[in-house]
């Protein structure tokens, strides 16, 4: 017999894909251990694929108290047909209060599919969550109007409460191996006439292969790299570091460099250990979007950019002499 208490319990979804987890599900596990602790609640992982039960285990490992596995061959590929059924079928038996998901691309097409199934609300693109312990209500925290203020969101009538987090917002728990939890297994046969997509083929896109999220050293550019023309100087840093080469919007809205390497409110959200912002202002669109980095170091010729409210060092000075110098620097060692 399941220990899930309905309605009192926190559901976390750990996507995978080819039998493998997003690190987004783990990373969401440590807020929703924090917002289970804070309203006594369980924290339950909700996993959906196809040979994924050591994604199961490892989410106990992240900090889940129990984890939901359902797992067949027609979770695999994902299809918005079979996870909406999957899903929705255990938010009506176990009713969790509040539904975290990663703002994946698969998150993001199937967590407002789950919350008009079930007749209640989502905010998408959160950035920080709260709870009222005595309540259980949830505070939503997104940018709205282009980022220009942090809306804070209710959905007092309606359960379950639904989120999702881009990629990169929180940083996992530590992984304990010593960790104990339950699966409880469930099964969820979808019959194939249920699925109303097939996949005939799947291409790879530079978005897929730039890995912004799991990078823990990042280069990152705006404007004042003048052109792409320019890029040489923050590619070379980035590779005598051991980065990753990212840019702010406005390089990529002048066609500069692909979206896959934007970081900002319509980009990517990054936690790395160092991000090196090269000639960026610092608009709260890209801030947010570096709110998990452990250090920030700021390269402006402006001594008065906003970029500097922000970082832990800051440079003042031309960037296309202070990048080769640095360079140079770590090169020698």
């Amino acid at each position: 017999m399941s220990t899930i208490h309905p309605g009192k319990n926190i559901f976390v979804f750990i996507e995978t894909e080819n039998g493998q987890p997003k690190n987004v599900g783990y990373e969401l596990l440590a807020p929703g251990r924090t917002l289970a602790e804070q309203s006594g609640q369980q924290l339950v992982g909700v996993v959906i694929g196809s040979h994924v039960e050591q994604c199961a285990r490892d989410a106990i490992c992240y900090g889940a108290e129990q984890v939901i596995l359902v797992d067949g061959p027609e979770y695999e590929p994902y299809t918005t047909d079979a996870f909406s059924i999957a899903l929705t079928r255990l938010i009506e038996k176990y009713s969790p209060s509040t539904v975290l998901m990663g703002a994946t691309g698969n998150g993001r097409d199937l967590a407002p599919r789950i919350s008009s199934r079930l007749g209640t609300g989502l905010t998408a693109d959160c950035t920080s969550l709260e709870i009222n312990g005595d309540t259980g209500e949830m505070v939503w925290t997104r940018p709205a109007f282009g980022g220009n203020l942090m809306a804070m969101i209710l959905c007092p009538d309606h359960r379950p409460q639904m989120g999702t987090v881009r990629p990169g917002v929180f940083k996992k728990r530590p992984y304990d191996e010593t960790a104990a939890g339950e699966i409880i297994r469930e099964e969820i046969s979808i019959a194939p006439g249920e699925i109303r997509t097939r996949l005939i083929e799947r291409i790879k896109e530079v978005s897929e292969s730039v890995d912004l999220e799991g990078a823990e050293i990042i280069v990152a550019v705006g404007r004042g790299i003048g052109g792409p023309q320019n890029m040489g100087i923050v590619e070379e840093l980035a590779d005598a570091l051991g980065g990753t080469v990212a840019v702010s919007r406005a390089v990529v809205d002048a066609g500069w460099v692909p979206h896959a390497y934007q970081v900002g409110q319509t980009g990517k959200n990054v936690s790395p250990k160092l991000y090196i912002a090269c000639g960026i202002s610092g608009a709260i669109q890209h801030t947010c979007g570096i709110s998990g980095a452990d250090y920030v170091v700021a390269i402006n010729k402006d001594p008065d950019a906003p970029i500097f409210e922000l970082a832990d060092w800051g440079i003042v000075g031309d960037l296309f002499e202070i990048l080769p110098a640095l360079t140079a620097a770590v090169r020698e060692g």
